[in-house]
């Protein structure tokens, strides 16, 4: 690349200068429109946050369902308005705290979920009919939606009144990430049970997050981004109908999971283009007459990946330019990371510091005053067409292979991501792509943060709660569940029913996931 030349992190060549020429064969009417109506490229709600700012939805979760219930009232006495929750990675792959793979890492990355005991503890004393909440679980998602339906009922809340959003997604996993547990496509019947049964029982709720975040964490660019999430949702979206749901029924409540990442002029030209794509595809593609089954609502976190363990503070800034990437871009709710998540999880300053950053955003700087503030931009507007391009030819890369699914099991996705992320870390090694504190203004004598403590008494206390719990329920009763589950997987009902039932007997997370892995296996990669 000569000294001249300038490129997005996806590769697409910046003009030095933009005008009325970069938009030839542009029609505005047409590629824009209005904000709230198709093809949503400026918002899906007419006045976007003029009317209500976007949520601002804090990512907690450590140790026990207690810490993580007291961080949860810190944040919100603090001024947050969604609630996020992280899952210790036992819990991300169905295993309960007592378990001999769960050794060392209860409670370390999330908040250790082993049974309705612990998922009561985890919501004590919050208002379930008032709160919004996010949960980051795929592989064992339906079981942690029913466990919250549980204790909401147990509150007097009718699963109507639940709105929130579980994450679901377990194509990703598959490519990006690595908490599966079960092959894809007994993994795609659990998401699509899923969606029937919060049609039925929970209309409100969000059942699934399609997440690109991951898949940018992984190394993908912005344009990978989206079109490989995108590509996701195709697949949901099949699934779903080829197992008779009927598509404005459960489209709606589609949701995705964005990154937020450093270039701002390609983060939020790559939010508009994946609104402008997701709406053509729904209503071209699949025939969607709902205009909710047309809006690609979408949860934007700041990007973890840029964070540098180097001179922790300057990470305030990129959180900061990433959040201003992300409500430019008309994101529906935010998290921003703390400054200190390269070191560890963040601590509470940390946290309060990352929430204060959003309403800094939100109130002070004027951004929520219009709605699209940057439409109209020659710059933008162009880079908004050249990431559109860009993804509809990966969409049409992975429809030639059969789709997500069978481009996952060619290994295409996981490829592409793994090219571009080492061209990324080339360019770093090499000095042509600079990260402030890393390859250049290199600080030796930078003050180190602190870091979030592990405390192991409360992955002790966890280990010896799930056990006290399995000496004192009804066994007889557990086991009667257990074994009807396991005849339903064995079947094609939809597997929520017994599974609720299950849970409801004090079956515990991992003896729920050993019965499906019992009946549909367990997922080997090549």
């Amino acid at each position: 690349m000569s000294s001249d030349e300038r490129r997005t992190d996806s590769g697409i060549e910046i003009k030095a200068l933009y005008g009325p020429d970069d938009l030839t064969g542009f029609s505005p009417n047409e590629r824009l429109g209005a904000p709230g109506a198709y093809p949503y490229t400026r918002g899906v709600q007419p006045s976007m946050y003029r009317g209500r700012l976007w949520t601002m939805r804090q990512y907690a979760g450590f140790g026990t369902a207690e810490a993580t219930n007291e961080r949860f009232k810190f944040l919100l006495n603090a001024g947050q308005t969604g609630l996020s929750c992280a899952f210790d990675l036992p819990t991300q792959m169905g295993y309960d705290a007592d378990h001999p793979r769960a050794e060392g890492e209860v409670g370390k990355v999330g908040v250790a979920i082993s049974s309705l005991e612990d998922m009561r503890l985890l919501l004590a004393d919050l208002p379930l009919d008032e709160v919004t909440t996010s949960m980051t679980i795929n592989s064992t998602a339906s079981t942690l939606l029913l466990l919250y339906q549980l204790i909401a009922e147990e509150q007097g809340v009718a699963g109507s009144k639940l709105r929130g959003t579980i994450q679901n997604d377990i194509l990703k996993e598959y490519v990006a990430r690595g908490t599966y547990i079960y092959p894809p496509r007994p993994s795609m019947r659990l998401i699509v049970d899923t969606f029937a049964y919060c049609a039925k029982e929970m209309p409100n709720w969000n059942t699934i997050s399609i997440s690109g975040y991951h898949i940018r964490e992984a190394g993908s660019t912005a344009v990978q981004e989206i079109a490989f999430t995108l590509a996701n949702g195709v697949a949901y979206v099949e699934a779903a109908l080829a197992a008779g749901l009927a598509l404005d029924d459960f489209a709606p409540r589609l949701s995705f999971f964005f990154n937020a990442h450093n270039n701002l002029f390609e983060e939020v030209a790559k939010f508009r283009a994946a609104r402008r794509l997701w709406a053509s595809i729904m209503k071209e593609r699949f025939g969607a007459t709902d205009p909710k089954s047309m809006m690609l609502r979408f949860h934007t976190q700041t990007g973890g990946s840029t964070l540098t363990a180097q001179q922790p503070d300057n990470n305030v800034v990129r959180v900061t330019v990433q959040a201003l990437a992300a409500a430019l871009g008309g994101t529906q709710s935010l998290h921003t990371n703390g400054f200190d998540e390269a070191l560890g999880l963040p601590t509470e300053r940390a946290a309060k510091l990352a929430l204060r950053t959003q309403q800094i955003l939100g109130y002070e700087s004027g951004i929520a005053d219009t709605v699209d503030p940057l439409a109209g931009s020659y710059f933008v507007e162009s880079l908004t067409n050249e990431v559109e391009a860009g993804a509809r030819e990966y969409l049409r890369a992975i429809d030639e292979l059969g789709g997500s699914v069978a481009a996952i099991e060619a290994r295409y996705l996981q490829d592409e991501i793994e090219a571009a992320a080492y061209d990324f870390a080339r360019r770093v090694d090499s000095g042509e792509k600079v990260v402030v504190g890393v390859n250049r203004f290199v600080d030796a004598n930078a003050q180190a943060a602190d870091v979030f403590p592990i405390d192991e008494a409360q992955q002790r206390a966890q280990v010896a709660r799930v056990r006290s719990l399995k000496t004192r329920r009804d066994e007889a009763a557990v086991r009667a569940a257990l074994s009807d589950l396991a005849t339903c997987a064995r079947g094609s009902a939809n597997l929520l029913y017994p599974m609720k039932d299950a849970l409801r007997a004090l079956a515990t997370l991992g003896e729920v996931a050993d019965v499906l892995r019992d009946a549909f296996g367990v997922y080997q990669p090549n």
